[in-house]
């Protein structure tokens, strides 16, 4: 169902005002949407590609804001939900609408889905990542893609990690937020006992006097691994570290001190994959 945003000639359009365009307003603001979208049970796909990923995923379009040249983009998935409101306007207007320039000309305002069950999460993996504080969603997303292309069957993320389903995690993360199940833990520690009933190895990525390099664990073949990664600068809380079984750590060469930790993701997630 096609709506057109643009006011009558000489008309006045203030976008606060307009409870249509509510799921839109303040996009650039990270912060607010961070606890503002799951409040409100809902989350943005940003792209004609993310919409189709999510929508492949099985999740629920609430609303669709789009410039009028997308249209065409997306008339099959508009014609799948044609009872679903597509807000559509030129670009000028719809970025006085979100705060930022739509560069991708396509966003969707999607219906969270339920939050999974940690103990059906565990119950067939044998790789787990575990995303301690990580605040940069561009870092979230992009060791969501990793995890899913190199053998990562889960993800948990603790109470002050970014959110995967920013619109920005997202879309670094190429829509794979979608196709790799992850669980919100209230606090991660209480995981550990379920992590260890489940047959779970704890290895702390981070660099330790007892740090064992990364192909040495990997030839120890742990049957269930359970990877952290901690946030950028401060690493691998200090609680952390002692709940893990071992800390692993990547030989740099040259002088290099370290790698961004969705660099050393990708290569802690290759070198431990599950053989």
């Amino acid at each position: 169902m096609i709506v057109d945003l643009t006011p009558a000639d000489g008309a006045a359009y203030d976008p606060a005002s307009d409870p249509r365009v509510a799921d839109y307003l303040a996009m650039s603001d990270a912060a607010l949407r961070q606890v503002a979208d799951p409040a409100a049970g809902r989350y943005i796909a940003e792209s004609t590609t993310v919409v189709r990923r999510a929508i492949a995923a099985g999740h629920t379009p609430r609303s669709f804001f789009l410039a009028r040249k997308h249209v065409p983009a997306l008339a099959d998935l508009l014609e799948q939900f044609d009872d679903v409101p597509a807000y559509v306007g030129e670009p000028e207007l719809l970025e006085a609408i979100a705060g930022f320039h739509l560069h991708r000309g396509a966003l969707a305002a999607m219906q969270r889905p339920a939050a999974l069950d940690l103990g059906t999460v565990l119950q067939d993996a044998r790789r787990i990542a575990i995303l301690e504080d990580i605040a940069d969603h561009t870092n979230v997303g992009a060791i969501f893609r990793s995890a899913a292309a190199l053998g990562i069957d889960a993800v948990l993320i603790t109470p002050r990690c970014a959110d995967p389903l920013y619109r920005r995690a997202i879309r670094v993360s190429m829509g794979t937020v979608f196709q790799i199940p992850w669980v919100r833990l209230g606090v991660w520690h209480d995981a550990v006992a379920h992590l260890r009933a489940a047959g779970f190895t704890l290895a702390a990525l981070e660099v330790t006097d007892e740090a064992l390099p990364v192909d040495d664990v990997a030839a120890q073949n742990h049957e269930k691994l359970a990877l952290i990664l901690g946030t950028e600068g401060a690493g691998v809380s200090a609680a952390a570290l002692a709940n893990s079984d071992l800390q692993v750590v990547i030989p740099m060469a040259a002088g290099v001190d370290s790698l961004n930790v969705a660099a050393a993701s990708a290569v802690a997630f290759w070198e431990l994959r599950a053989r």
